[in-house]
């Protein structure tokens, strides 16, 4: 089966994805027993992954990051993607909370998060998603009133991604509760040592079990006004909405590696497996399920690269965006689902 080369890949970007490949088959995969028992990946593995160049690839070199551009941090998650890992929080680590430091931050802020965040010593989380608010940001309830030269917030989040573990959160507030989307907005929050701060459930899920997806609350923690993103309050609706493309390709990179895997592994196993005399490979059924299951993944990777050669020249709109976010994420789930009934029994176990 070829192997189809991104059109967007030169030999740096290729080399990042083979380092990250193996990344998440030795460190994260390796040990994912263990990262399911204790429902978190041990800061070691960040360490290790800031030591390898894996965190903030498309962040300036001056603010310690890669240097690079998206397309090496798209390299990384779809290494993720590809290697079955659902867990470790590098997309929002990497893709989502470092580049709202990167676009909507002081020279100050950039200089205090940006370097840690490349090396693992500070781990990134994003709050947005509430009990009673999830896609509806507007609908928020976490409040940031101002007094004096401090922000007092007070408030829950939900679902949140690194969040008993992260050293660091772009918060969603309303910082005038009255406006609706107008009153949304960032607030960076350093949560060591944070008087008011507390972590509640880590949550017990039905997969991704090794993600420490968490909830967490917040009552009468003082924030320096200072840490405000953007130049003004109520931006956070407009900088959270403008950042959604570049997310968005993030998931869809994730589940174009995800299918890729599953057709891969699927015709190994096929060929290796016997019955009635002959492997399962050789089997019409299977040779037409393996043939579509081809076409699926290498039609979407093919619509990924056309939206990611988009997005690398500024040219990605929304609509793009979601389209291949929605679709590639379907097609994944019923790419693995064809690819479990191949394996027979062995689909509902553990490995095979």
């Amino acid at each position: 089966m070829n192997k189809h080369v991104p059109s967007w890949y030169d030999d740096e970007v290729g080399a990042v994805h083979e380092l990250a490949s193996d990344f998440f088959e030795r460190e994260v995969m390796g040990h994912a027993e263990k990262w399911d028992a204790q429902r978190r990946i041990d800061r070691e593995v960040w360490l290790k992954a800031g030591k390898l160049g894996l965190l903030l690839c498309s962040v300036p070199e001056e603010y310690g990051g890669g240097g690079g551009t998206f397309a090496h941090d798209l390299a990384v998650f779809e290494a993720q993607g590809y290697s079955g890992d659902l867990a470790f929080g590098v997309s929002v680590h990497s893709g989502i909370v470092a580049h709202y430091i990167l676009e909507y931050g002081t020279e100050e802020q950039k200089t205090t998060w940006l370097p840690g965040m490349a090396t693992g010593e500070i781990l990134g989380a994003i709050g947005m998603t509430e009990p009673t608010a999830g896609s509806d940001l507007k609908a928020i309830k976490t409040s940031a009133i101002r007094d004096g030269d401090h922000y007092v917030v007070n408030g829950s989040k939900t679902f949140i991604t690194n969040g008993s573990s992260a050293d660091v959160i772009v918060l969603a507030v309303k910082t005038d509760p009255k406006a609706g989307a107008k009153g949304v907005s960032l607030l960076i929050v350093d949560l060591r040592d944070c008087d008011g701060f507390e972590v509640g459930r880590v949550l017990d899920k039905v997969g991704q079990h090794a993600a420490d997806t968490s909830e967490l609350s917040f009552v009468d923690v003082r924030v320096p006004v200072s840490n405000l993103l953007g130049e003004s309050e109520g931006l956070g609706f407009g900088q959270l909405m403008a950042q959604l493309v570049q997310e968005r390709l993030i998931i869809g990179a994730q589940a174009a590696g995800a299918m890729e895997r599953a057709v891969e592994e699927t015709v190994r196993y096929t060929k290796a497996r016997e019955a009635f005399g002959h492997s399962l490979f050789e089997f019409q059924n299977t040779a037409f399920e393996l043939a579509e299951c081809q076409t699926i993944a290498r039609t979407s990777r093919v619509f990924l690269d056309y939206c990611i050669e988009k997005h690398l020249h500024g040219t990605l709109d929304a609509s793009d965006a979601a389209m291949v976010k929605y679709w590639l994420t379907d097609k994944q789930c019923e790419v693995i689902d064809r690819c479990v009934q191949l394996h027979g029994g062995y689909g509902t176990c553990a490995s095979t």
